[in-house]
C-alpha cells in the first residue's frame, strides 16, 4: 500500500517523519530490524535513493543504526525514543495552541475544550473529525 505523501514538502522529510512516528509509536520496537531501503521504497512508491536519504538522516540522529551485513535496526536506547516522542508531542501541542489562539481562544478556554474532548468516548471524537 502506497504512503500518502504531500507534494508541498520534500518527500525524504515526509518519509523520515513517517518512519520516526512508526518507531516512537511502537510499530517498530527498540532493537527491531527495519525493512530494507528497497522494500520500504517500493511500499512507499518512491525512489530508493530518496528512502536512503531519509534513513541516513535517521541514522545521523541516532534513532536507527546500521549493523554491517545485518541491516538497519531501531536503537535500543529507550530513553532516546521517549525523548523524541515527547518532543514530537510538544510540537503538536504548540501547533494546536497556536491555531486555537488564531481562533481567538484564551488559555483557560483551550484547557476546558481539551478536558471535555478527553472525556468524550473515542468513537464520538472520530465522528467529529
Amino acid at each position: 500500500m502506497a504512503w500518502n505523501l504531500d507534494s508541498d514538502r520534500p518527500i525524504y522529510a515526509q518519509l523520515l517523519e513517517r518512519i520516526q512516528l512508526q518507531i516512537v509509536s511502537g510499530i517498530y520496537a527498540p532493537g527491531d530490524k527495519l525493512p530494507s531501503v528497497r522494500d520500504l521504497a517500493a511500499e512507499a512508491s518512491v525512489n530508493p535513493n530518496t528512502m536512503q536519504k531519509a534513513f541516513a538522516e535517521l541514522e545521523r540522529s541516532g534513532l536507527i543504526e546500521t549493523k554491517r551485513t545485518s541491516g538497519r535496526f531501531v536503537t535500543e536506547d529507550k530513553n532516546m525514543i521517549t525523548q523524541i516522542r515527547t518532543q514530537l508531542a510538544k510540537e503538536e501541542i504548540n501547533a494546536f495552541i497556536a491555531k486555537m489562539k488564531e481562533l481567538g481562544f484564551e488559555k483557560k478556554d483551550i484547557i476546558t475544550l481539551l478536558s471535555a474532548a478527553a472525556e468524550e468516548p473515542e468513537n464520538t471524537r472520530r465522528e467529529l473529525a
